[in-house]
C-alpha cells in the first residue's frame, strides 16, 4: 500500500511507465521462456537452429541499444517507447502465425529491435519527469519490473496448456495495449533540436572516460543478476531434488521487492553517497553465492538444503534492490541533459556483453566442476565477480570519479570536460 501511495505522488508519465513495465516484463515472460521448448519440442528444430534464433534476438537488442538511446535524445522518448512496443506486437504475433525459419528469423530479429528502442527510451522518460526523485522513482521502476517478470511465467505455465501459438497472441495482445496506452496518454515532450552529429554525440559519450570506467566496473552487476536463470536454478533444483522449486526463488525475489525496496532507497538516500551504495550492493550480490555454495555437490537432495539456496537468492536480490536505482539515477549524471537516452543506450550495450560473456563463463566453470568435482568453482568464480565490481566501484567513487545524482543542466559541458575539482 505505502508503494502506492508513492506511485500516486508521481507525475502521470512515470506513473504510466511504472505500468508499462510490469506489462512488458509481464508480456516478455510470458512468452521468451518457453520460446527454445517450442522450438525443439513442437517444431522440431535442431540445437543449432534454435541457438541461431535466439541468438538473433539477444544481438538485435544488445546491438542496437545505442542506437534506440540516440532516437530517444533526437525523437523524443515517447515515439521511440511505441515504436518499441509496437514492434514488439508484431515481433511476438509472428511467432504464433508460423513455423517457417524465415517467420521465426523475422520475429526474433523484430523483437530484439523493440528492446533495443524502448528500454533506454522508457529509462530516459523516466529520469527526465522524475526530477529529484529519480532514485525513488527508478526503485519503483524494480517493483514493477520484478513483478512483471513474476507473473509472466505464471501466466505462460497456465497458457501452455491449451498451447505455444496461445501464449504468443496473448503476450502479443499486452503489449499492443501497451502501446495503445502510450498513444492516447503518455504526453509528449519538446525534443530541442539537435546541435551536433549523431556521430559526434556517440564520440562523445564513448570518449567520457568516466562513464566509460563506471560502466565497466558495473559488469558483475548484470553478470550476476543473469545467475538467476543459469546457475541459481540449477543449485535449487539439485539441492532439493524438487524442479519447481525454482518458482520459489523467483516468488521470494518477488515479495523482498514489493516488501523492501522502497523503504531500502528511501532509507540510503539519506544516508551515504551513491557510489558507496552502489559498491555495498555489488558486494551483498557476490556473498550471496556463499550460502549455495556451502550445499553444492551434496550426496543426497533435501528440501531443507534449498534454504542456503533461497538465502544466496534473497541476498542476490537485496544487492539489485540496493544498488540499482542508484545506478539508473547516476548514468544521467555523466553528461549533458539532452544525451541522457544515449548513455543510458551505451550503458545497457556494454552490461549486456558483460552478462552474456558472465554467463558464458559461469556456464563453462559449471561444466568443469562437473568434469572435476570442484564443486565451488562457479559460486566462487560469482563471489570474485562481485567482490571485485564492488572494489571498482569504491575505488571510482574514492577518486571522485562519479558525478553526484543529479543530471546537469543542457547548457552545462560534458562532464568529461569539467575540471577533476567539480567532480564530486
Amino acid at each position: 500500500m505505502k508503494a502506492l501511495t508513492t506511485v500516486r505522488g508521481f507525475p502521470l508519465p512515470v506513473r504510466l511507465l511504472l505500468v508499462n513495465q510490469l506489462g512488458v516484463n509481464t508480456g516478455f515472460y510470458l512468452l521468451i521462456p518457453y520460446l527454445a521448448t517450442h522450438l525443439a519440442d513442437d517444431l522440431g528444430l535442431s540445437a543449432a537452429v534454435i541457438g541461431m534464433v535466439l541468438g538473433l534476438r539477444n544481438l538485435s537488442q544488445q546491438g542496437l541499444f545505442l542506437i534506440g538511446g540516440s532516437a530517444a535524445d533526437r525523437l523524443g522518448a515517447r515515439g521511440v517507447i511505441i515504436a518499441g512496443c509496437a514492434l514488439r506486437t508484431v515481433g511476438f504475433a509472428l511467432f504464433a502465425l508460423g513455423d517457417g525459419l524465415p517467420l521465426l528469423i523475422a520475429a526474433s530479429i523484430l523483437s530484439g529491435l523493440a528492446g533495443a528502442l524502448f528500454n533506454p527510451a522508457v529509462r530516459t522518460y523516466v529520469a527526465q519527469e522524475a526530477g529529484e526523485r529519480k532514485a525513488e522513482a527508478f526503485a519503483l521502476f524494480n517493483v514493477f519490473a520484478t513483478t512483471g517478470a513474476l507473473l509472466g511465467p505464471l501466466l505462460g505455465t497456465l497458457l501452455l496448456f491449451v498451447d505455444f501459438r496461445a501464449a504468443a497472441v496473448t503476450a502479443a495482445g499486452v503489449f499492443a495495449a501497451l502501446t495503445l496506452a502510450q498513444l492516447l496518454v503518455l504526453p509528449a515532450r519538446a525534443v530541442p533540436a539537435p546541435d551536433t552529429r549523431l556521430f559526434a554525440d556517440w564520440r562523445e559519450v564513448a570518449g567520457n572516460r568516466r562513464f566509460l570506467a563506471f560502466s565497466l566496473a558495473m559488469v558483475g552487476m548484470y553478470g550476476l543478476e543473469n545467475q538467476l536463470y543459469l546457475l541459481l536454478p540449477r543449485a535449487a533444483a539439485d539441492a532439493s531434488g524438487w524442479g519447481g522449486s525454482v518458482g520459489l526463488l523467483f516468488l521470494a525475489g518477488t515479495v523482498a521487492n514489493l516488501l523492501f525496496q522502497l523503504r531500502i532507497t528511501r532509507a540510503l538516500t539519506a544516508r551515504g553517497s551513491r557510489g558507496r551504495w552502489i559498491a555495498t550492493g555489488l558486494g551483498v550480490m557476490g556473498l550471496g553465492f556463499v550460502p549455495p555454495m556451502l550445499v553444492a555437490g551434496t550426496a543426497t537432495a533435501h528440501p531443507l538444503r534449498l534454504l542456503p539456496v533461497l538465502a544466496g537468492a534473497l541476498l542476490l536480490h537485496l544487492g539489485v534492490m540496493v544498488a540499482q536505482p542508484f545506478v539508473m539515477e547516476l548514468i544521467p549524471a555523466f553528461g549533458r541533459a539532452n544525451l541522457t537516452g544515449t548513455f543510458y543506450g551505451l550503458f545497457y550495450a556494454v552490461s549486456g556483453i558483460a552478462a552474456a560473456a558472465g554467463s558464458a563463463a559461469i556456464g563453462w566453470s559449471m561444466d568443469t566442476a562437473g568434469h572435476t568435482g570442484l564443486t565451488w568453482l562457479p559460486y566462487g568464480c560469482c563471489l570474485t565477480l562481485g567482490l571485485v565490481s564492488a572494489a571498482a566501484v569504491a575505488h571510482l567513487q574514492r577518486r571522485r570519479v562519479l558525478p553526484v545524482g543529479r543530471a546537469p543542466d543542457l547548457t552545462a559541458p560534458a562532464l568529461h570536460d569539467r575540471p577533476r575539482s567539480e567532480i564530486r
